[in-house]
């Protein structure tokens, strides 16, 4: 009797409906098959659809916006690498993609750039520049030059040693002779190596110096750059002492009557810019900076230069090379007459 009341318990619950509660979903059946799915997809920013690849100038000045404005080290690093790449599988004789013009102003803040690898890469794409145009920019590449070398981070002050060392290599009488080229750089290696002639007395500081640290290392080459930079200015050129000495007599000074070469030639006249002074001051002539070093800088770099020959060592040498600089520079400055 049992048996049979159970089976027929079994058949009624076949056909009795299932009471839902308020909150909780349906069962699904034993039967049931998952039919659900999910579609992935790659979304690139900014893609085209077009069937023709870009130019390559439009593709440099992508790289170039890269290069200037990204904040991914890496991203500013590897597209520097390609337009260095591009610079230098492109023929001789063909043109730049962009004209420098543009490029120098985009990418010289990256001197101050805090990646090593980034700043050393732009020094790479700096030496493919055709040298012609690098001398009227020579004032805005000093600008950001002269920020690195006065940078708390020693690495920034060494590249930017770096990048002075490839300006006087390309344009060294633009460097030495544009506005604030002569004073400020040469205040802003004072600084650097902690030579300074105190306020108000003739003794010589180095304080300085010691707050940058690890200028130890590095103060070799400074004195090396530093006797780059001074001969480009002090010491006359092979050219003007070959005419002096009598190779066009009876001709006398015949480069200031030839035909300018730079693309301002009467600059340093400041005829419609604002007022200058003594530190932004364009000092074209060898007498005018001979006369504005004597002045200013020559007791601090004699003072500082002997006791850097008391080092011995690189110092010692790389401070020989600076006096003998030096030396050869101002070695004709007492027959300049000195009228300012």
């Amino acid at each position: 009797m049992g048996s049979s009341a159970r089976k027929k318990k079994e058949k009624k619950k076949d056909f009795q409906k299932a009471k839902l509660k308020v909150g909780k979903t349906k069962a699904k059946p034993d039967n049931f098959t998952d039919t659900s799915f999910k579609a992935k997809s790659i979304v690139v920013n900014q893609q085209s659809l077009t069937t023709s690849a870009p130019s390559s100038s439009s593709q440099f000045a992508h790289y170039l916006s890269l290069a200037s404005s990204s904040r991914s080290d890496t991203q500013r690093r590897d597209a520097l690498s390609y337009l260095t790449t591009q610079l230098s599988s492109a023929p001789v004789n063909r043109p730049l993609p962009l004209p420098t013009s543009i490029l120098l102003p985009k990418l010289l803040p990256l001197i101050l750039d805090g990646s090593s690898s980034v700043r050393a890469q732009l020094l790479k794409f700096l030496r493919l520049l055709p040298v012609s145009d690098i001398g009227d920019r020579a004032e805005s590449a000093l600008l950001y030059t002269r920020a690195g070398m006065t940078h708390l981070a020693a690495e920034i002050r060494v590249d930017a040693l770096a990048i002075l060392e490839w300006l006087l290599e390309v344009a060294k009488e633009d460097v030495v002779s544009c506005p604030g080229g002569w004073v400020k750089t040469l205040k802003s290696f004072m600084s650097m190596m902690g030579w300074a002639s105190s306020s108000g007395s003739s003794k010589w500081t180095s304080t300085s110096k010691a707050s940058f640290g690890k200028a130890g290392k590095a103060f070799p080459r400074q004195l090396l750059i530093l006797a780059q930079f001074l001969k480009a200015g002090l010491v006359e050129s092979e050219e003007i002492r070959e005419v002096k000495i009598g190779g066009m007599f009876p001709l006398v000074d015949v480069e200031k009557h030839m035909i300018p070469t730079r693309s301002n030639a009467f600059a340093h006249l400041n005829l419609f810019g604002s007022s200058r002074d003594e530190e932004g001051e364009m000092y074209i002539d060898r007498e005018d900076r001979q006369r504005v070093f004597q002045k200013l800088f020559q007791p601090a770099v004699e003072a500082g230069m002997a006791n850097a020959k008391k080092e011995a060592g690189e110092a010692g040498r790389a401070a020989a090379v600076l006096a003998k600089v030096l030396k050869e520079g101002m070695a004709d400055y007492s027959d300049v007459n000195d009228t300012q």
